[in-house]
């Protein structure tokens, strides 16, 4: 069985993009720890996204909400990185789930020094690109990007071309 802990930024940015489902068609399961599930939850106004989207995900598809035993670990590195990218870590090592969907750059180093295997947004529709579960990719990034997701110039050629696709079009 296939699973994965995710964090708030992913599900808002594929939220976003109206691609939460390939969550689910890559991974049997989605663990969401609480903290990102009530990070998502208080988004207002056009930081709103995921909300629903979740909600839905929760009550009809695999995604399950995970209470974080070891909220100490949690407390002591609080500060270093926010609450929800270190329940994403946590719940991980916790449940023995290998791999962490988390943009932040600092908690994927994290991440990788706890021997997990983090991918962020964009890798994961790289993935997703990859497994066959969308014909293109360069529309998500577009969409992404257009919507404030922040993705640097070299990074979009890069992973343009790793899938076979063009910065101009196909």
């Amino acid at each position: 069985m296939k699973q994965i802990v995710a964090n708030a930024t992913p599900i808002i940015a594929l939220s976003m993009i109206g691609k939460l489902d390939l969550l689910g068609e890559l991974f049997d399961e989605i663990i969401v720890p609480q903290a990102v599930y009530d990070e998502i939850m208080a988004g207002k106004g056009h930081r709103a996204y995921g909300k629903a989207e979740l909600k839905y995900a929760i009550d009809h598809c695999n995604i399950k909400i995970y209470q974080v035993k070891n909220q100490t670990m949690v407390q002591e590195m609080f500060g270093r990185l926010h609450k929800g990218e270190l329940e994403t870590i946590v719940s991980a090592k916790e449940l023995k789930i290998p791999y962490v969907l988390i943009d932040e750059p600092d908690a994927r180093k994290l991440a990788n020094t706890l021997l997990l295997k983090p991918i962020g947004t964009v890798g994961f529709l790289s993935l997703a690109k990859q497994k066959g579960k969308m014909q293109v990719l360069k529309p998500c990034l577009d969409e992404l990007i257009a919507k404030g997701f922040r993705l640097s110039k070299p990074l979009y050629k890069k992973v343009l071309n790793s899938v076979g696709e063009s910065v101009y079009g196909q």
